[in-house]
């Protein structure tokens, strides 16, 4: 744990990237594992997530992201698209992916089947889709802590417009909507933030023990 604290306080958000560094193939591969390992509301993992390494692309992408220079000098850009009007064919997906992961037969699990679809189905899909976006965050933090082991930096971005990306990526006719970005890759030598000390409230400020 000593480890995951000493990590925690070495990452920071990267405002530069050094952009002649690049992520291996193998810590790549890792990132992706701690992605996809990602808890997630009853384990549907309710979105995709796209890795964007074409610099023409990723071009398009900068203005959709107020120009950040990150979206081009990043080792990679991750966008995590959730799944905007979640319903029956997701749900039956997973459930398909559980019998035959796990060698069971479906009606042991068709009660589970049916709570789940009794629970979402009702939703609005504006209520779908804020609940799937939710859950891209929880996929971005397992990036984080699985990027500072490593030591590779991550931006969480927020400062985009969804519906330029979604475009541009051709989301909508995927179904799927932009949540969240993220650049990976090293920090610059230059970017004089990662000097900067971690502002953090205190203990007492933050936590409430009753």
């Amino acid at each position: 744990m000593s480890n995951f604290i000493k990590n925690a306080n070495w990452r920071y958000a990267t405002k530069k990237f050094d952009a002649s560094k690049k992520v291996s193939n193998e810590d790549l591969e890792t990132l992706k594992e701690a992605i996809r390992l990602s808890a997630s509301s009853y384990g549907l993992q309710p979105y995709k997530v796209f890795i964007i390494d074409n610099p023409e692309l990723r071009a398009k992408l900068q203005p959709a992201a107020w120009n950040q220079a990150q979206i081009v000098d990043a080792s990679q850009v991750i966008v995590f698209a959730n799944i905007v009007d979640f319903g029956d064919e997701q749900i039956d997906n997973y459930i398909k992916n559980l019998t035959t992961t796990r060698g069971i037969e479906l009606s042991s699990v068709q009660g589970y089947a049916d709570f789940m679809k009794m629970k979402i189905n009702p939703l609005s899909k504006e209520e779908k889709n804020t609940w799937t976006s939710k859950q891209t965050y929880l996929a971005l933090g397992n990036l984080l802590n699985a990027a500072a082991e490593l030591k590779i930096d991550v931006t969480p971005m927020e400062g985009f417009e969804p519906e330029k990306v979604n475009e541009i990526l051709g989301l909508n006719e995927l179904g799927l909507n932009t949540s969240i970005i993220a650049t990976i890759g090293y920090r610059h030598e230059e970017d004089m933030t990662q000097n900067f000390a971690k502002v953090r409230k205190s203990n007492e400020e933050l936590f409430i023990n009753i």
